[in-house]
């Protein structure tokens, strides 16, 4: 009988590197953006390794927080001041002119004023497009779809706290059809 050597099982070197651990057991990292409620710009934060490796990682918000991370951020520490006032101020300027805006959205509705089907924020984000204003759809706060024709004040959360009001009319469609046996020059009169 020959002896047959069997292969050895090479170990493979584990491929990802640990995460440092923050005080309470979660990972520590650095936000490079602004994340809303858990922390702003520049700030260490602590979350469970989940969140960490599955949302803010691989979404660039925030990055592994190491000594030369800190360094570098308290170095720059006056200009992501002034970029985050900068960012306010345009949040703010935004807030305003939605606040003076009115929007109207067409939509088909029977004579009492029930729309056949809903206004959601789908819908309020393509009027205000058309106003050149560029929101997220999670950014309108809605209490549930608008159903009848009417005028409705809506809320947007543009950010950092801020939140604005725009006026939104729901108006029924305008259709091409003209009343049998008239003329346009007669509707006119």
């Amino acid at each position: 009988m020959t002896k047959t050597k069997t292969p050895k099982k090479r170990k493979i070197p584990h491929r990802s590197k640990r995460l440092p651990k923050g005080p309470h057991g979660g990972i520590e990292l650095l936000l490079v953006q602004h994340v809303e409620q858990l922390g702003r710009q520049g700030d260490v934060v602590e979350v469970r390794p989940g969140y960490a490796n599955n949302y803010l990682l691989p979404q660039g918000l925030a990055t592994v927080a190491t000594e030369h991370h800190k360094r570098m951020v308290e170095k720059h520490k006056a200009q992501l001041e002034a970029i985050e006032k900068a960012r306010l101020a345009d949040l703010q300027a935004l807030a305003k002119r939605l606040a003076h805006l009115s929007v109207t959205i067409e939509a088909n509705a029977n004579e009492d004023g029930h729309l056949y089907g809903s206004v959601g924020a789908a819908e309020i984000v393509n009027a205000l497009k058309r106003s050149k204003i560029t929101i997220a759809q999670d950014q309108v706060r809605l209490t549930g779809p608008l159903k009848e024709l009417g005028l409705y004040t809506i809320k947007i959360h543009v950010g950092h706290d801020i939140d604005s009001e725009v006026k939104i009319w729901v108006v029924p469609s305008v259709t091409d059809d003209e009343p049998e046996g008239q003329k346009p020059e007669e509707l006119l009169t």
